[in-house]
């Protein structure tokens, strides 16, 4: 499989306000905004998904954490069934988030500890429990529209084979998350 580089904040915003991305076979999109080693590849939903999770860290500012966090890496866990096997790994090489190296863990069905963002898959029936008692400072993503109104931050939503997100801006607010307005603008539903 040919290694996936993220796209930059601006393409990012583009791609969103031309009414995302189509995945699974859509080559001319793909080479247009990844590259034509993606397009080759024919990107998946969860590449897509993956992409956008690595996006949205440069969209939000944390909290400011203690001194000790600075030198820890900055980390995007998953939480129940991993949907994005490589993809994810792949498109956070090498990258860094406010200067720490980013990384992805695998919680299964663990304690979420030390994340700063939060992925939820589509299999987790006990979504509000989790999120209830997460600390502040964790961007909460999920794969299904119903995570907003279960506590949520950013819900992915695919329409028309398109890969979109909505965003519950009082959930950020909560976490002592700031959404940057680029984010807010591409968004295809904003709760306030």
């Amino acid at each position: 499989m040919k290694t996936l580089r993220p796209i930059c904040p601006n393409v990012m915003a583009a791609l969103l306000l031309a009414g995302g991305v189509a995945f699974a076979g859509s080559a001319t999109v793909g080479a247009k905004f990844f590259g034509e080693q993606a397009a080759q590849a024919q990107l998946t939903e969860y590449q897509l998904k993956a992409a956008f999770l690595l996006n949205f860290t440069k969209f939000v500012e944390w909290p400011e954490g203690d001194r000790a966090a600075a030198h820890s890496p900055f980390a995007i866990c998953i939480y129940g069934d991993d949907p994005f096997g490589a993809a994810l790994d792949e498109i956070v090489q090498g990258e860094l988030v406010n200067g720490r190296r980013l990384v992805v863990r695998r919680l299964g069905r663990s304690a979420p500890e030390s994340c700063q963002v939060l992925f939820f898959s589509k299999s987790e029936p006990k979504i509000s429990q989790v999120l209830s008692a997460l600390p502040t400072g964790v961007l909460t993503v999920g794969d299904s529209e119903q995570f907003l109104a279960d506590g949520g931050t950013i819900a992915f939503m695919v329409e028309n084979r398109r890969v979109r997100f909505g965003i519950n801006q009082r959930h950020a607010r909560n976490a002592g998350l700031r959404i940057s307005s680029k984010l807010l603008n591409v968004a295809k539903l904003v709760q306030r």
